[in-house]
């Protein structure tokens, strides 16, 4: 009896799990687009999120603080606290630091992010341009590296970011992130995982790091980043990156503020079709010039790249009301141009230099062959919307405050001339080349262009030169001269006069050449004491 009952049971249970079998596949089946339409919906989602680990986990908390979302998936640590010791030390007593990086991070934080993670390389890189370049995008290093993640121009080249007249790669936001991931990726590899000896590499060059850990291997030694013998400025890189991830995390316990940033995104990437003034740009998505220029960094000029198509980032708020204007605008309008008519004198370099394109632009516009052109020909150019200081944040103007910025010493401006190096210039001033390359952005390989302004920093002026007999320099002794003018000058007349350049007078004075000079106007002139005669 018990057999049969037991044989009874088996023959139910066998049926029960056939049905319950049966009705879970056809449930499968009516559910499976519901299921498709909602991880398209997962990814599509804007805040940033884990995926969900099983059918029984809990659904993902989103944070609505990126910073805190970060420090919720830290991965990398130190052996100990004391490691970072120093770098929180230093955050502590300047506690005013991080609260002004990450405000600078919030416009670009979200963007970076997702391409951290899309990587699938640790959290942590996020917050490597706090390191590298304190989230400022117009950083520039000793070592000629630049942008937010500070690349050189050879690493740059290799993966990808061009440089030409009108643009720079290495400080554009979205390409200069795809190319540091991509290295960054490519160094965890190398390196088997090892995501510190990554970023080590990353500041010091893969071949440095390699170096170390056979070093180490040789002599019986521990090989991880820990333990090797490195530069001292890549031994506190990996600890500072880790500091500022502790301090991050836990803000409160160790004195500081850090700046909130939505976990949504901030911008929006805009493709255009052509050129485009920036004050174009910045009235159509009716934000400022120097927002244009902030979350587009690698725009050098007053316009973008004269060969589109070129992606521009714009807050995504104001990207509507630029694709609004886009639309509703002839394309005409975009860029000024302007019919000149060529004089006596006029070449094509000295046109592109004046209307501050570039040569090729002009010949493709105008369908030339040849850079010949004759007296009375009329050329189509490009021409800026604005005065060049209203294009701030433009290189130019850039590279005009750091000449005209103040540091402990004596200033003196070097205008280079033929025979000019890095070496023959340092020597003549006493100065070291890194400081050359630093206080004037310079490439290290790349020779100086005649004609072009260095500014060079003395604690002490050599005592046997006599600076006034030197005519390729101006020590940084001003002095503010007005001027009224009187019947019969001109610009020239009083440039020779004070021995300062007409484009200089018309920078100061806010001056038209196409308006005549009045009696008795008030002329503002800054007068260099050495160089000139003046007593």
């Amino acid at each position: 009896m018990f057999k049969q009952n037991k044989t009874l049971i088996k023959r139910f249970l066998y049926l029960s799990f056939f049905f319950l079998s049966a009705c879970t596949s056809q449930e499968s089946v009516s559910t499976s687009q519901e299921s498709v339409k909602q991880n398209i919906a997962n990814v599509n989602a804007k805040a940033i999120t884990k995926p969900v680990q099983s059918a029984q986990a809990k659904p993902a908390i989103v944070e609505a603080d990126l910073w805190q979302y970060i420090s919720n998936r830290h991965i990398l640590s130190a052996p100990n606290q004391k490691k970072l010791f120093w770098h929180i030390d230093w955050f502590k007593k300047n506690p005013d630091y991080l609260t002004r990086v990450t405000k600078r991070a919030k416009p670009y934080l979200y963007l970076i992010t997702q391409e951290v993670e899309k990587a699938g390389l640790p959290i942590e890189i996020a917050l490597l341009p706090i390191v590298e370049s304190a989230y400022y995008p117009f950083s520039y290093s000793h070592g000629t590296a630049s942008g937010l993640w500070q690349f050189i121009p050879s690493t740059g080249k290799l993966y990808g970011l061009k440089e030409d007249w009108w643009y720079d790669g290495r400080r554009d936001v979205l390409a200069s992130t795809k190319a540091a991931v991509k290295y960054l990726k490519n160094l965890s590899k190398l390196f088997k995982g090892d995501y510190l000896l990554a970023i080590a590499a990353y500041n010091s060059g893969p071949g440095r790091v390699q170096k170390a850990i056979r070093k180490n291997k040789r002599l019986g030694k521990k090989a991880d980043f820990w333990h090797l013998d490195l530069p001292a400025e890549t031994r506190g890189y990996v600890p500072r990156l880790l500091a500022v991830a502790e301090l991050i995390k836990y803000p409160e316990r160790y004195g500081q503020t850090i700046t909130p940033v939505d976990n949504k995104p901030q911008l929006k990437m805009v493709t255009l079709d052509s050129q485009f003034d920036l004050d174009t740009i910045a009235q159509w998505a009716d934000i400022s010039l120097d927002d244009v220029y902030t979350l587009n960094p690698g725009l050098k000029r007053w316009a973008t790249p004269s060969n589109p198509p070129y992606v521009i980032l714009l807050p995504i708020d104001k990207a509507k009301i630029f694709e609004r204007n886009l639309n509703s605008h002839p394309k005409n309008t975009r860029v000024r141009w302007l019919r000149h008519k060529v004089t006596s004198g006029e070449s094509l370099s000295f046109l592109a230099h004046k209307f501050k394109t570039t040569l090729s632009q002009i010949k493709s516009i105008n369908k030339m062959d040849s850079d010949l052109i004759k007296v009375g020909d009329y050329l189509i150019v490009p021409l800026a919307q604005r005065a060049d200081n209203d294009y701030a944040l433009s290189e130019n103007e850039r590279e005009k405050r750091r000449l005209n910025s103040k540091k402990i010493g004596v200033k003196i401006i070097h205008t280079v001339a033929k025979g000019d190096s890095l070496w023959k210039v340092a020597n003549q001033y006493n100065v070291k080349i890194k400081s050359l390359v630093k206080w004037n952005h310079l490439v290290h390989d790349k020779p100086l262009s005649i004609g072009k302004k260095l500014v060079i920093w003395q604690t002490k002026v050599t005592k046997n030169k006599d600076l006034s007999k030197i005519t390729s320099i101006g020590i940084d002794i001003n002095r503010k001269v007005t001027y009224r003018v009187k019947s019969g000058d001109n610009l020239s007349t009083i440039a020779r006069k004070f021995k300062v350049r007409v484009k200089d007078l018309k920078l100061w004075n806010q001056l038209d050449s196409a308006k005549p000079l009045q009696i008795g106007q008030k002329l503002k002139i800054i007068v260099n004491v050495v160089n000139s005669k003046m007593k």
